[in-house]
């Protein structure tokens, strides 16, 4: 019953308390993010959408931003998603007839070296295949299209005809105005004060204007998230740090039609101004981290002071770009802290322990993300989940020490001097490493172990051997550690290696409920006799390929699970949204508890024979199957699966005897030649199997079927689990794409995303690469559309070049698997 008007109703909660307000949809933070949901969420036909404001729109870090709007990103679908702004902002001006000062004049992107050139052309390329158009331009034609910049020295310039500028408080504005005429009801002048939860549910917010009940709590709150909620016991891995842009006097010239220009090897970017003036701004080293203690008071609509001697070194590279720049003056210094993450990406989506909490938090580049990632989060609040995989930005890849002070606000400074900086494929970060480390740790160091980090997990890439650095050597076209990860490949497929897989993320899944909740998340049947090694997926709804695990079943209510590195928040909340209610099933971490030693190759068996009393024949350990032996002292759990493609054992040992167990290994497979193994080397061990990777080859936007697992899926043995009605009719009628194998014979610079092409038509892109020591092949994977499966010759354009390719059955190495089950 209403009796306080429109959103104003009074609801007894739990308790007997009274809520004075309720919504369906609660947008905590208006700016360009939580305007942008609140209008997605009502073009969605959404009701009783509220949005609430700590003051009035735009006066966190939305109205002080540069107003770039880019849509080229390394990611497919965070490109897919940017590109939806551009066509929100299209749709509003054009169509709807709103007003922003919304510019399409493009984005152009200057190359002053040869490796800039190459980084273009890299960038190019990835760009065709997520079906972006980005053009490869001379030095002349650059100039054309911005002519003040100096163009002598430039080897050449990328230009980006659909990106442009705009003025973001307008569209913040326009955007929130078309909202409420979708009947979003939007409330300035409203603070959050607490929250109050209930069994992991927000069940009403404390606000100034009295207590809101909401279904969904939405907390897009900038770089006030981390305070927020802070209220809710939660470390949000979002921060701000410290960003300065100039505002020139006029140049004399017009130059509203110029596109935005980005010069990465002089640190700088520039925007058109109103009067001829441009806005010059960049990426300095040692920025400062703003309300890392705490945000100063209400901070409404303000700037931090002024501080020229850090702009000093970016003005004086902005003038050898834009020589003009040298004879105006400087109208205006804008100091103004903005939104920054852990790792320089967004934070989106539901926040793992809390069933109704919605995360939008951590833009770096708002503007250019606003109305892609608005629509993005409406579709997860709404559908369930985005019609992109979004895991580049998914709340769930943090583990628990991104949020801390500690870690975040280095690593944020870190990422923003690197915002244009040379970044190599697969250069690693430098601030706060060694963070967690392996048992193992330090004998890998002293055997030449260089490391890289996966969440927090200090992992060997690559051994350097004796009188090589240990430091990694990287370059777009003939990166250094490529030779040694060949040897490390070749000792697994012809002698012994072992493999620190230690980072692997760990947990029991425990309780009378286990096997039935197993049964209806994961495709395969879990109902196997104690001891087996279940290799399975868990799939939302549509088929889509939630996570890509393995259970060993342990008891007959006891299952231990395997993931990667950098998906255990992610896998254990999939499963913890889906437990009973009863208390039947618990699902505990146990990964600091158990260290994993991988001992692979054809003399694998026979080392690990030498250094343990156990019977480990092919009869007692079947491919597989898990049991408990006895390496030197100590208590191992032994499985017969692997990643690599060949005889091979995964050893999870408590993490105590790891050190014991390793160096009895070692000692044991000195006569075989046993090597160290990296993860680069595992790369390409598995792309020679076929095996594919979850964030690449399989993600949501796939299921089993078109990922070549259709061996998984068991229909006839088990009965109902999600997602079984599409694999059902997947496996009946066929699918119409499929994960594809492809080879050509020379070792091409490739680091995936490539364009993969028929003609001159894109007809994929290359979700994996890598080549493969033991056949003399580059291995490539990518979906092609059923009109393509029996097509043979493809090409694959790579840094602007085209090379031909060959389709083949995979894998292309022992493909009877008499290696691996050997």
């Amino acid at each position: 019953m209403s009796i306080l008007g429109k959103h104003s109703v009074v609801h007894i909660l739990a308790g007997g308390t009274m809520a004075q307000h309720s919504a369906k949809h609660l947008i905590i933070g208006g700016g360009i993010i939580g305007c942008s949901i609140a209008y997605h969420l009502t073009r969605m036909g959404e009701k009783d959408v509220v949005l609430l404001e700590r003051a009035n729109l735009t006066e966190g870090a939305t109205w002080h931003a540069a107003g770039l709007v880019g849509q080229l990103r390394s990611s497919r679908n965070t490109t897919r998603m940017l590109k939806k702004s551009v066509e929100m902002y299209d749709r509003l001006q054009n169509e709807e007839g709103l007003q922003f000062d919304w510019k399409k004049t493009g984005s152009l992107r200057l190359a002053a070296t040869k490796e800039r050139m190459l980084e273009a052309k890299r960038l190019a390329t990835m760009a065709r295949s997520f079906d972006l158009e980005m053009q490869i331009i001379s030095p002349a034609e650059a100039k054309e299209l911005f002519p003040l910049i100096e163009e002598k020295g430039l080897e050449g310039a990328a230009f980006i005809p659909s990106d442009g500028y705009v003025d973001p408080a307008s569209l913040c504005q326009a955007v929130a105005g078309a909202a409420r005429k979708q009947g979003a009801d939007i409330r300035q002048n409203v603070e959050v004060l607490d929250f109050n939860v209930t069994n992991g549910r927000i069940t009403s917010v404390e606000t100034t204007e009295g207590r809101w009940e909401a279904d969904t709590i939405i907390l897009a709150t900038g770089m006030w998230s981390r305070e927020i909620a802070g209220k809710l016991g939660l470390k949000i891995p979002a921060c701000a740090v410290e960003h300065q842009y100039i505002i020139t006097e006029s140049t004399g010239s017009d130059i509203g039609h110029y596109p935005t220009l980005r010069d990465p090897e002089r640190l700088v970017y520039y925007k058109p101004d109103v009067g001829g003036r441009l806005v010059v701004g960049g990426y300095e080293e040692g920025t400062l981290p703003f309300g890392d203690t705490a945000i100063p008071g209400k901070f409404v609509r303000q700037l931090l002071p002024e501080n020229l001697d850090r702009f000093l070194p970016l003005a004086e590279l902005a003038g050898k770009v834009t020589p003009v720049i040298n004879e105006v003056g400087i109208r205006q210094v804008i100091n103004g802290p903005i939104p920054y993450s852990a790792d320089g990406d967004f934070v989106m989506g539901w926040q793992p322990g809390y069933q109704n909490l919605m995360l939008a938090t951590g833009f770096l580049y708002g503007i250019a993300a606003g109305g892609g990632a608005g629509e993005m989060i409406a579709e997860w609040v709404v559908d369930g989940q985005p019609s992109l995989d979004l895991w580049p930005l998914d709340v769930r890849r943090f583990g628990p020490h991104h949020g801390t002070r500690a870690f975040m606000y280095p690593r944020a400074v870190e990422h923003y001097a690197h915002h244009y900086k040379m970044r190599y494929p697969g250069q690693e970060h430098e601030t706060v490493r060694q963070l967690r480390l392996s048992p193992l740790y330090q004998r890998l160091k002293d055997q030449g172990a260089v490391y890289g980090s996966k969440n927090g997990w200090e992992r060997p890439l690559w051994f350097a051997p004796e009188g090589v650095a240990p430091v990694d050597q990287l370059d777009f076209l003939n990166p250094g550690w490529k030779a040694f990860a060949a040897k490390e490949h070749m000792a697994v497929r012809e002698k012994v290696a072992l493999i620190d897989q230690s980072s692997f993320a760990k947990f029991e899944v425990i309780g009378a409920g286990a096997l039935a909740l197993l049964q209806r998340l994961c495709v395969s049947n879990m109902d196997k006799p104690v001891g087996s090694v279940i290799y399975t997926q868990m799939c939302n709804e549509k088929g889509g390929i939630e996570a890509d695990v393995t259970f060993i079943r342990l008891a007959k209510d006891r299952f231990y699970l395997v993931t990667g590195s950098g998906f255990g928040v992610h896998d254990s909340d999939w499963i913890k949204r889906h437990l009973p209610d009863d208390s039947s099933v618990h699902i505990v971490e146990i990964t600091s508890g158990m260290a994993v030693i991988n001992i692979v190759g054809p003399k694998s068996r026979a080392v690990l024979a030498a250094a343990s009393e156990s019977d480990v024949s092919d009869a007692a350990l079947p491919f597989s199957t898990a049991r408990e032996i006895v390496v030197g002292a100590a208590p191992v759990r032994a499985a017969r699966i692997g990643y690599v493609g060949e005889l091979g054992y995964e050893l999870h040992v408590p993490t105590e005897f790891a050190a014991h167990v390793y160096d009895r290994l070692w000692q044991a497979g000195e006569n075989h030649g046993i090597a160290n193994v990296g993860y680069r080397a595992i790369e390409s061990l598995r792309m020679e199997k076929g095996y594919v990777y979850w964030s690449g080859d399989i993600s949501p936007d796939y299921t089993p079927i078109e990922a070549g697992l259709g061996f998984r899926v068991h229909l006839k043995s088990k009965g109902e689990f999600k997602g079984r009605s599409v694999l059902e009719e997947q496996k009946i009628n066929g699918v119409q794409r499929k994960l594809c194998t492809f080879v050509a014979p020379q070792n091409l610079p490739l680091t995936g995303g490539e364009a993969i092409l028929l003609g001159d038509a894109l007809v994929s892109l290359a979700t994996s690469v890598g080549f493969g020591y033991a056949v003399g092949q580059i291995i490539i994977r990518g979906y092609l559309e059923k009109e393509h499966w029996d097509t043979e010759h493809f090409t694959l354009e790579v840094f602007g070049e085209q090379h031909p390719i060959t389709q083949v059955e995979g894998p292309v190495y022992d493909p009877q698997n008499s290696a691996l089950k050997g």
